[in-house]
């Protein structure tokens, strides 16, 4: 981006300080980021911002408090490029206020705008969004956002009223035909469908259960979130959320569950095209991770049996290798957990769209059913020990569970019910084989990403404030087999 970087080492007045090996730190970090001569050559500041003070070496004076990084910050920073003619701004940042609807921020390129002022809004490629009115125009005063009757050309401004508005449009005058160029904002790939929890459970851990407020809460993040896409579903009982990627999804489920929503959550779903022909396409992601040397050849196998390309491997320094990879986003769920298990915990994962490319053919999945509650209460532990040879567990005795919940994951392809509730039979028969002390394995942990990669499309994730169960799209035992009886013909 051609940025021009200012180091400040902060807290060098503490006893442990060490500003050289920072410094030498920073400059190795910018090298491996391919920086140019130019930004290598950095200027450094010192200083203690709890003291609020700054200086240009570490012997320097402490009187003149921050004066230095703003001398530092008009000398180094270029000022910004003004051009002439009606009044244009890109959108940069977008967020949601309660009071003034969305509101968008961004740096005037030409003119002014004021308050009540006619503007329109245009695409990256020139197509017309909307026509509105500026009804808020906002200024940044030092760490205070504060309205204004009119900003110029220069200046960072937050401009509200205009309901469709988002980053990388053109906010202008109407009478300018060519937007500023900007990158577009890359497009969903994956979608999820959420839904209102109705398990037998339902209501007992949180306080947002209903299905209006899920989908208040979803529009109002949809309203600040530039990267999402939230859309009802035709019957009106779940809502549809396209993101980029699970871990951004995950983020929001996360998010949800700590403000006490209930909610439950589809298979992450990739989001296809097709061409003129009729052709499937699917999204492909540049995917860049940094490792160490020794744990290449494995990445490079389990990426490599998810379709992904390897187009470039080279040393970063320091014994580590970067590799990239061209990677269809369906190969791509689900693989963070496994790269860092993969590196002992050391390799970092970046993504990228990158566009659409052909179906790349089935990708392999889940090989293994599930075990199926058919009861509801609280789990035995006599039960589960005595279905530890039908595969590993997902649940610990005393848990709640009800009928279609997972609790398990069956060794053989096919889905199996079982009864965790059953207890030992009491009898008058007391001798040591008879009376051996259960001893479980310890059960898989399913964290949220792993739940959402795990489940296959007639599951869901059930998350709650308190708790994350996996369970059965259909609960009723002979309504699964009426769906997969459908599905089938």
């Amino acid at each position: 981006m051609g940025l021009k970087p200012i180091v400040v080492i902060n807290k060098v007045d503490r006893s442990d300080a060490r500003p050289v090996e920072v410094i030498n730190e920073v400059f190795d970090l910018f090298a491996a980021l391919d920086a140019t001569d130019e930004q290598l050559d950095f200027p450094i500041l010192y200083g203690s911002a709890k003291q609020g003070w700054m200086a240009t070496s570490l012997e320097g004076s402490h009187d003149d408090g921050m004066q230095p990084l703003f001398d530092l910050v008009l000398r180094h920073v270029k000022p910004p490029v003004v051009e002439s003619g009606p009044f244009r701004l890109l959108g940069t940042i977008l967020e949601a206020n309660p009071y003034l609807g969305r509101i968008v921020t961004g740096r005037i390129t030409s003119g002014s705008v004021k308050p009540n002022q006619p503007v329109k809004v245009l695409d990256h490629d020139g197509k017309l969004i909307e026509s509105g009115r500026i009804t808020k125009v906002l200024a940044f005063r030092g760490l205070e956002r504060v309205p204004v009757d009119e900003a110029e050309a220069g200046d960072i401004v937050a401009l509200a009223g205009l309901p469709n508005a988002t980053v990388a449009q053109t906010i202008c005058d109407p009478s300018v035909e060519t937007p500023i160029p900007a990158q577009p904002i890359d497009p969903p790939t994956l979608s999820m469908t959420f839904r209102v929890n109705d398990s037998p459970l339902a209501g007992t851990e949180g306080d947002k259960v209903t299905g209006r407020m899920i989908r208040d809460r979803l529009l109002r993040e949809g309203e600040g979130n530039v990267a999402l896409r939230i859309t009802e579903s035709d019957d009106k009982d779940s809502m549809e959320v396209a993101g980029r990627g699970e871990l951004q999804l995950g983020i929001l489920i996360e998010t949800m569950r700590r403000e006490g929503f209930e909610l439950s959550v589809s298979r992450p779903k990739v989001l296809m095209q097709r061409d003129a022909t009729g052709a499937l396409l699917e999204p492909i992601e540049e995917v860049v991770i940094d490792l160490d040397a020794e744990h290449a050849g494995i990445v490079v196998q389990k990426l490599s049996e998810r379709k992904a390309e390897l187009v470039e491997m080279r040393p970063s320094g320091g014994g580590r290798q970067r590799l990239v990879f061209y990677a269809p986003t369906r190969g791509l769920i689900g693989y963070q957990g496994e790269l860092l298990t993969d590196t002992r915990g050391t390799g970092i994962m970046n993504r990228l769209f990158h566009g659409y490319s052909p179906h790349k053919g089935p990708i392999p999945g889940r090989r293994n059913g599930v075990l199926i509650a058919t009861e509801a209460g609280e789990a035995v532990a006599y039960a589960l020990w005595n279905l530890e040879d039908r595969g590993p567990m997902m649940i610990e005795p005393g848990w709640k569970v009800y009928r279609g919940m997972i609790v398990g994951e069956h060794t053989r392809d096919n889905d199996l019910e079982v009864n965790v509730l059953k207890g030992k039979k009491l009898t008058n028969i007391r001798t040591t084989s008879k009376d051996e002390a259960v001893r479980l394995t310890p059960p898989i942990r399913m964290v949220l990403e792993r739940a959402l990669a795990y489940i296959q499309d007639d599951e869901l994730v059930e998350v709650t404030p308190k708790s994350m169960r996996l369970r059965k799209r259909h609960l009723d035992a002979n309504e699964r087999k009426r769906a997969e009886r459908a599905l089938a013909s």
